[in-house]
C-alpha cells in the first residue's frame, strides 16, 4: 500500500539483529552492518521545533479507518531506534549519538494531539504505534517502546525517562485485559486474533517487560497465553477466530482498496534526505 519506502523501525531493528550476531560471533562485517544502520538513523534523525528528536516516516500509511499522513511518527519506531542508538552509543562513545538520545524521550510526554505518542485510557497511560488509531492500540509496538525507555533510562538515569518507563508498565497492566482473549490468545490491534508471529512476540515482549520491571502480572499473562497450553479443540477455535475477525476487518476497511502511488511513495522516500531541521510532527 506504500510502495518502496524506508522505515526507520525495521533499520533499526536490522542493525539490532546485526548486533547480536556480532556478539554472538564475533564477525566483523556484522559489525559494520550495524554502524551502517546507525548512520542512516543518525542522517535521518528530525530535531523538531519543540526539541524533540524524532524518526519520521515519510509517507502515507493506511491503517484501518486511519490514514496516517507524511511525517508521521510512531512509538514503535521511537523504541526500536532509541535501543539502537543506546547499544551504538556504548559501542563507539560519539558525543552526537548521546545528544540524539537525550531529546528522543520527550515524544512520549508529548499527547497524540500535540504531535507525540501518548494517549490516556481512563486516567492510564499508553504509547501508540499507530498515533490516532482505536485505544488500547497495538500490543507488541506499545511494549517495544517501553523496552526502548528502558534502555534509556538505564544508559542515561534520567529521572523522567524511568517516570515514562514506569507510567507507561502501569498502563500496560491496565490496559493488558482488552488484549486478551478468553485467556487463551492475544488480539492485534483489538480488531483481530493475532497471528502466531505476532502472538509469540507478545507472549516474549511480556516475559522481558515482567522481569525488567519485577512486575509478575505481565510474566502470568505470558504463561496464560502460552500456545503450549492450548488443546486441538482450542488450537481450531484460535484460528477459525483469526480467520474470522481478520477478514471480517477487511471487509469492513475495504483494504483491497487501497492503492499505494507508488512512483510518488519512491520518490519522497528513497531520495537523498532533505528533511528540514525545524520539522512539525505528523498532521
Amino acid at each position: 500500500m506504500t510502495g518502496a519506502v524506508y522505515w526507520p523501525a525495521y533499520i533499526a531493528w536490522y542493525g539490532l539483529v546485526q548486533l547480536g550476531h556480532y556478539l554472538r560471533r564475533g564477525n566483523e562485517a556484522n559489525l559494520s552492518a550495524f554502524l551502517k544502520q546507525v548512520s542512516w538513523l543518525e542522517k535521518n534523525a528530525v530535531l523538531r521545533s519543540d526539541g524533540t528528536v524524532v524518526w519520521p516516516m515519510n509517507f502515507d500509511y493506511p491503517n484501518g479507518a486511519v490514514l496516517l499522513k507524511a511525517p508521521w511518527i510512531s512509538a514503535y519506531t521511537q523504541g526500536l531506534v532509541i535501543s539502537a542508538l543506546v547499544r551504538a552509543w556504548r559501542l563507539t562513545r560519539r558525543p552526537e549519538l548521546l545528544e540524539l538520545l537525550k531529546n528522543s524521550a520527550k515524544v512520549f510526554e508529548l499527547d497524540v494531539k500535540d504531535s507525540g505518542v501518548r494517549v490516556l485510557l481512563e486516567g492510564h497511560t499508553l504509547y501508540m504505534e499507530i498515533p490516532g488509531g482505536p485505544l488500547p492500540g497495538i500490543l507488541d509496538g506499545f511494549m517495544t517502546s517501553l523496552i526502548g525507555l528502558y534502555d534509556l533510562y538505564v544508559e542515561t538515569e534520567e529521572p523522567v525517562v524511568g517516570r515514562l518507563f514506569e507510567e507507561g508498565i502501569a498502563g500496560l497492566k491496565y490496559a493488558l485485559p482488552r488484549w486478551d482473549y478468553r485467556s487463551k490468545w492475544s488480539w492485534y490491534d483489538c480488531a483481530y486474533l493475532s497471528p502466531p508471529a505476532y502472538h509469540n512476540l507478545n507472549c516474549l515482549l511480556l516475559e522481558v517487560l515482567a522481569g525488567l520491571s519485577k512486575q509478575p502480572r505481565l510474566a502470568e499473562y505470558a504463561k496464560r497465553w502460552s500456545p503450549k497450553q492450548l488443546s486441538a479443540l482450542d488450537r481450531t477455535e484460535i484460528y477459525l477466530g483469526f480467520v474470522l475477525t481478520k477478514n471480517a476487518n477487511r471487509l469492513r476497511h475495504r483494504t483491497w482498496r487501497q492503492k499505494a502511488d507508488k512512483t510518488s511513495a519512491a520518490s519522497r522516500t528513497l531520495a537523498p534526505a532533505s528533511v528540514p531541521q525545524a520539522c512539525v510532527g505528523p498532521e
